[in-house]
């Protein structure tokens, strides 16, 4: 039942509601792991991964419900214009979605810190695999890294950070089209890997939280937004197909909006590494 707690009609009239949606899953599914799951000797090796697998869970009903009626959006509006602006109200939903699951995340990796290095094993591999590779055994032992910044102001840097972000964005719109909702399984994998970030950038201390959000989502706002815009055009995709309206003047019609929408998705990755390479280093 937890998982239809707001249907997509109301999400997109009171987008920020969706705040609290994605704090209670994000919430829920860690304390489920770490109470229940994390008793067991072979499962919590994979805790990392549980915390994300049961929030996806709680999230495919309305993942899908809301691609399903933006894809009914293209059927009956003509005009671009339009059209953009009410796949926008989606995308705000599930931006704040994403909030709530960082901001969930990040508390309870602060607030847990005896469990941290379990529920989010996997993800500071992840952090010490991109953030420091040559020191990847030191990283994972200490479970975090300094934060370092000195060479973020090379363009080689940014082609680095941006074709990480669009094989994502490939990736994101290839799982929606395959799997429809299923695309939100990186976007919160996403979200676990930033919290782990932002509990490292923090030092463990809850004082340090509202200081890790800014760093990391001054530039991790417009980036995963380019994220749901793809993931939302797959998806869109993939359900015309299963409601057979790709056929005769509709077919381009949704094609043509979903086009346009990675489009938008890759400038928008674009001004997101610009933004992470040169702005993010100058405040923190």
């Amino acid at each position: 039942m937890i998982e239809m707690l707001i249907k997509p009609k109301r999400a997109e009239r009171r987008p920020w509601e969706m705040f609290f949606v994605g704090l209670f899953y994000a919430s829920v599914s860690l304390l489920l792991v770490t109470f229940v799951f994390g008793k067991d000797s072979i499962l919590k090796e994979g805790s990392g991964l549980l915390v994300v697998i049961f929030t996806v869970i709680a999230c495919l009903p309305f993942m899908y419900y809301i691609i399903k009626l933006e894809e009914g959006k293209d059927v009956q509006i003509n005009d671009s214009g339009r059209l953009i602006k009410e796949h926008s109200k989606a995308i705000h939903a599930l931006v704040w979605l994403f909030l709530g699951f960082v901001v969930a995340f990040s508390f309870w990796y602060l607030v847990l810190p005896g469990s941290a290095g379990q529920n989010f094993n996997f993800q500071i591999k992840t952090f010490c695999a991109i953030n420091s590779p040559s020191s990847y055994g030191n990283c994972i032992e200490q479970h975090g890294i300094p934060v370092g910044t000195g060479a973020a102001t090379s363009g080689d840097f940014f082609l680095r950070i941006f074709s990480n972000n669009v094989y994502v964005l490939i990736f994101t719109i290839l799982f929606s089209l395959a799997l429809g909702a299923g695309a939100i399984f990186i976007l919160v994998w996403n979200a676990s890997v930033i919290a782990a970030a932002i509990g490292i950038f923090a030092k463990g201390e809850l004082s340090g939280l509202g200081t890790g959000l800014m760093r990391y989502m001054i530039h991790g706002i417009p980036e995963i937004s380019a994220y749901f815009v793809g993931a939302l055009a797959g998806g869109i995709v993939s359900v015309a197909i299963i409601r057979r309206d790709l056929h005769g003047e509709g077919t381009w019609k949704i094609l043509q909006d979903s086009l346009i929408m990675v489009i938008i998705a890759i400038v928008i990755l674009i001004i997101a590494a610009l933004m992470e390479v040169y702005l993010t280093p100058l405040l923190f």
